[in-house]
């Protein structure tokens, strides 16, 4: 057996919760990353990818000439890229177990219904988008809630006791 086999990484050492092992990642003890976190994860940067794209889509067709009002398009478009800037932080800290990450991808699910409802309301090319908005929304929201994800990210349920 070698010397770090016989000693702990640190001097505070917490039961995993849920039995699960600990496995040494950087110099920090870490359970393994549920697969629900990491699925949330994946739903909001998918959801940030497609603000970012329709931001850099409705830019390209304001700078080519294609839409009517050059102001109202450019600004419509650094609009959709910023808040593409949200879902993508909080797609960031939900994969490193940032607690504060959940509030903005729950608050980005909530807001992607409405949007998603309206698509599905168009009468166009919008219905299968629309679509594919409310079941990522509805997807995250679950999984986002779910107590793995939330036992993940070190979030106490009311009535919980502190460790």
């Amino acid at each position: 057996m070698s010397s770090a086999e016989q000693t702990p990484l640190s001097g505070t050492e917490r039961t995993p919760v849920g039995g699960a092992e600990r496995t040494p990642v950087g110099g920090a003890e870490q359970t393994p990353r549920p697969t629900r976190l990491a699925a949330a994860a994946a739903v909001a940067g998918v959801e940030a990818l497609g603000l970012v794209a329709g931001g850099v889509y409705m830019l390209v067709k304001a700078l080519t000439g294609t839409s009517g009002d050059l102001t109202g398009a450019v600004t419509g478009a650094v609009t959709l890229v910023v808040l593409g800037l949200i879902p993508l932080a909080a797609a960031r800290g939900l994969w490193l177990r940032r607690s504060w990450s959940r509030g903005p991808a729950v608050i980005t699910q909530i807001l992607a219904l409405p949007v998603a409802w309206q698509m599905l309301q168009a009468n166009s090319a919008l219905i299968p988008a629309g679509a594919v908005l409310a079941v990522l929304a509805v997807t995250g929201l679950v999984l986002l809630v779910s107590p793995a994800t939330t036992e993940a990210l070190g979030i106490r349920r009311p009535g919980q006791d502190t460790p």
